[in-house]
């Protein structure tokens, strides 16, 4: 029998550790670039529960431990962003936070661009506000 198996994303980017760079250095940068004002308005003073939430929605997502399904249940994600008014501005402050971050923390490419893709969609479809 072949044991060919199939590599996550969670996996080819280093797995815990680069996920946990992955998702400090996001709510580091939102925390401080001006490119990134609207989107950190929306969120609470303390950034730590988000970056947990999105360290364990990310570990799943990316193939890894389903950290948020076990502790939350389905993500349901625009439902549970519907409190926050997310217009272009707050989805291109998430989007620049994420790029930038990613680049930082995920040295290949293709990696980054096979991650990105599906993620730009993703903030887009948060989007429950005009201007």
């Amino acid at each position: 029998m072949d044991d060919a198996r199939t590599t996550t994303l969670y996996d080819a980017i280093g797995g815990e550790a680069a996920v946990r760079t992955l998702t400090r250095r996001f709510y580091e940068i939102m925390d401080t670039a001006p490119e990134a004002a609207a989107c950190r308005a929306v969120h609470p003073p303390s950034l730590a529960g988000s970056e947990a939430k999105l360290y364990d929605y990310l570990t799943g997502w990316l193939g890894g431990p389903p950290l948020y399904t076990d502790k939350h249940g389905h993500p349901m994600l625009r439902r549970r962003h519907f409190a926050a008014a997310i217009g272009p501005a707050e989805i291109e402050g998430w989007l620049f936070c994420f790029r930038m971050a990613l680049e930082e923390s995920v040295d290949h490419p293709e990696l980054r661009r096979i991650i990105l893709e599906p993620v730009t969609r993703l903030a887009h479809h948060m989007h429950n506000r005009e201007g």
